[in-house]
Formats: structure tokens, C-alpha cells, sequence
């Protein structure tokens, strides 16, 4: 989910609290809902290549009109350059394994796996930056690691090593996009970074379609799931990011995010008549848990509100 537009110091009020924790959560549904859109095209059909260009260019699209209905000025110079490269090469290559993981495994499970990302990043930080992390963090990295072993359970559950691999690769790919992102995007806005990282992916999904050769859905419900991959779960999901966050800042937003993965595990026991084993719903607790501590860790103490202007955005998972 790309992530992380500016917002007010001003404190807003309760009501609009309220409306942006709601907003924020159905955010988080929309996203969680890529797992479900996915293994519905796949049904239909397609292949990685072909659906995820449909993804990115209709989503690139639709946020690049809204760019151009807000006149709002595009990155130049090297800011373009690198947020070309995250989405032509980082998003291309997180977003392509994710959805070959969903081939292996349930969404729900790979959608857990992609949730050990905040650990990740915690740890980089630590190694490569030298961020000091607290007890807090470091026993959340621990919850976290615990929790990916727990939840890479190959007795039940449909999953199979080569999905769990490829969701803990998705992770560890959307940790370096996440660290890289961070250190960019808030010179550009998260709109016009989300938009030109989109049509990046997109692009490259594309060259990718036309070597292999395209493989579009082949029903009306294959290419539904295609819409609504792109409107609701790339398109709607951002921009209900973007206002909710503006609203109730990033640490909130961040936990309220938590509800991405639980909506993938409930629409694919729904709809895929997907189901995880006791020891893998165990292993999935343990690592939103790491993630909600590690998103409080980063509570300023000194002050209750979050600091003016861009954050470092994420990325739309998968």
C-alpha cells in the first residue's frame, strides 16, 4: 500500500477521529481483498504478468487523472529517476513474487508472511543504519520471527514450501522498497510517488506480458476480479489510505493496518474455501502483535502529535 501523504498539527476533532479510523480500516479491508481478486483471475485464466499490468496501469491511470485534477506537480530530476527504479525494479519484484506465492499457498497465509515485513525493516535499520532499537522492538523482532516459523506450517492448510518461500521473499523484498521508498518519496508527496511508482510497475509488467505473451481472462468473472483488483484493491485502498491517515496520523494508520491481512484470511475461508491450521492462526496473532508493537514504538513521547509534513510511505502489499 503506498503510503504516508502529510498532515495537520492541528488536532482535528473527535468526530473526525472517528471517521478516519473507520476510513483507515476500510482501507485495510480493500487491500486485504488482493489475495481474493488474485486467485479469482487466476481461475480465469491469466498469469502474473498479464494481470498485474492490468493492476498498475489501470491503477496508474485513475491516480494519475486525479493528479491532474488537483493540478498537482509531478516529481522531476533525480526524485523521478528513483521512484521510476523503486516501481520499474523494487515494486516490480515484490508485486511478481506475491502473486506467485498466491499460486502456492493460501492468501491468508501469504499475506501473514508479508506482515513479518515491520521486524524486517526494524532490523535493517539496526544493521545498516545503526538505529538504535529498545527493548520493545527487539522483543517484537523476536514475536515476529517466532511467529513466521509458527505460521510456515506445511502439514495442513494447503500451503506448500516453494508459497511459503516466495511469501517470505515477498517480505523481504517489500522490507528493501520500504527502507529505499522512505528515503525519497517525502520529497515528492505520497500521491505523485504513488503514481509514478504504478505506472513504473506497470510498465515493466507490461514488457513482461508481451515476451511471455499476454494471457487475459477468459470470463466475465475473471475480468471483474481484474477491476476490482485495480479500483478496489490498489486505487480505492490509497486514496482511503491518504485520507485516514490525515486524520489520525501515521502510528494509528499503521495500526488499524493490521485488519489487511485479518480480511485476507476471513475472504479466503469465505470465498476460497481456504482454512489455517490452529498453528498458523497462532503464528499469525504473534506477528500482528510484533507489528502493533513496533508501530507504538514509534510514538513520540515528547509530544502525542505526529510531526508536520510527508512520511516515508509504504507500498501497496503484493
Amino acid at each position: 500500500m503506498t503510503r504516508a501523504p502529510g498532515w495537520s498539527r492541528v488536532r482535528p476533532p473527535a468526530m473526525s477521529r472517528t471517521a478516519g479510523f473507520l476510513i483507515v480500516a476500510l482501507s485495510g479491508v480493500c487491500f486485504g481483498a488482493l489475495g481474493l481478486f488474485g486467485r479469482l483471475a487466476y481461475a480465469a485464466g491469466t498469469d502474473v504478468a498479464t494481470l498485474l499490468f492490468l493492476r498498475f496501469s489501470i491503477a496508474g491511470a485513475v491516480l494519475a487523472s486525479v493528479m491532474v485534477l488537483r493540478r498537482q506537480r509531478w516529481p522531476r530530476g533525480g526524485v523521478l529517476v528513483v521512484l521510476m527504479l523503486l516501481g520499474a525494479a523494487g515494486y516490480f519484484s515484490q508485486s511478481g513474487v506475491y502473486f506467485f506465492a498466491l499460486q502456492h499457498a493460501p492468501a491468508g497465509l501469504v499475506a501473514l508472511l508479508l506482515y513479518s515485513f515491520p521486524a524486517l525493516v526494524a532490523l535493517v535499520q539496526r544493521v545498516v543504519f545503526k538505529e538504535h532499537l529498545g527493548r520493545v522492538k527487539w522483543l517484537a523482532v523476536v514475536l515476529s520471527v517466532g511467529g513466521t516459523v509458527l505460521t510456515a506450517d506445511l502439514s495442513q492448510g494447503g500451503a506448500t514450501l516453494p508459497g511459503v518461500l516466495l511469501g517470505l521473499l515477498s517480505a523481504l523484498f517489500y522490507t528493501v522498497y520500504v527502507v529505499a521508498s522512505g528515503r525519497v518519496s517525502g520529497r515528492a508527496g505520497p500521491l505523485a510517488s504513488s503514481t509514478v511508482i504504478l505506472c513504473s510497475a506497470g510498465f515493466s509488467f507490461g514488457v513482461a506480458m508481451l515476451v511471455r505473451g499476454p494471457a487475459f481472462p477468459g470470463s466475465v468473472t475473471g475480468w471483474a476480479a481484474v477491476v476490482g483488483l485495480a479500483l478496489v484493491a490498489t486505487v480505492a485502498a490509497v486514496l482511503l489510505f491518504f485520507v485516514g491517515i490525515q486524520r489520525i496520523g501515521p502510528v494509528n494508520t499503521s495500526l488499524v493496518s493490521n485488519l489487511e491481512p485479518l480480511t485476507a484470511v476471513v475472504l479466503g475461508a469465505l470465498f476460497l474455501d481456504e482454512r489455517l491450521t490452529p498453528r498458523q492462526v497462532l503464528g499469525g496473532v504473534l506477528i500482528l502483535g510484533a507489528a502493533v508493537m513496533l508501530a507504538r514504538a514509534d510514538v513520540p513521547r515528547a509530544s502525542p502529535e505526529p510531526p508536520a509534513g510527508g512520511g516515508a510511505p509504504g507500498a501497496v502489499p503484493g
